[in-house]
């Protein structure tokens, strides 16, 4: 099967390469991978992807669901299946603490999978954070590596800019 690859802009490309906002590459390379799964309508199109662009794209919906609602909210919401390749993935990119931490998710996820296995009422999802704060911490965690985690992320893509976009 062909690999994706997006035209994106090389101004763009340059401009947020050398600008000093963070996650700006991340989010423009990411995009063209979120208008084409939107397009597609069917999860095989991951098919396609380098594992680089794998990890964007998956760390997108992860970093959504952490950011609003914490692992419970994400766990809850059904994404665990984004996790289980993203270690190897974060640590390809020499994003070691975050490849520990989604591990670290996972184990604990196996551990309390019986409070994710039904539909939960809002009040049942809510009463979550008081049974599991064992996720508090490991949310308190992402958002303390998250910053490094995007900078080695936008870096490999930097030095693997094939894999990626059309160059």
């Amino acid at each position: 099967m062909p690999h994706f690859l997006p035209i994106i802009n090389k101004e763009d490309f340059e401009r947020v390469k050398v600008s000093n906002n963070r996650g700006a590459l991340f989010n423009l390379l990411v995009a063209p991978l979120h208008e084409e799964l939107n397009r597609r309508q069917t999860f095989d199109f991951l098919d396609e992807l380098s594992n680089g662009q794998k990890l964007f794209l998956s760390f997108d919906y992860v970093k959504d669901q952490v950011f609003q609602g914490g692992f419970i909210q994400l766990l809850a919401n059904g994404y665990v299946g984004l996790l289980p390749e993203m270690p190897a993935w974060l640590t390809m990119m020499m994003a070691n603490e975050m490849a520990q931490l989604i591990d670290d998710v996972l184990k604990s996820y196996v551990e309390k999978v019986s409070f994710f296995k039904d539909e939960l009422s809002t009040q049942a999802f809510a009463q979550l954070y008081s049974e599991l704060p064992e996720f508090d911490l490991l949310e308190k965690r992402f958002h303390s590596c998250y910053d490094p985690t995007i900078n080695a992320m936008e870096k490999y893509a930097i030095d693997n800019l094939n894999l990626f976009m059309v160059t």
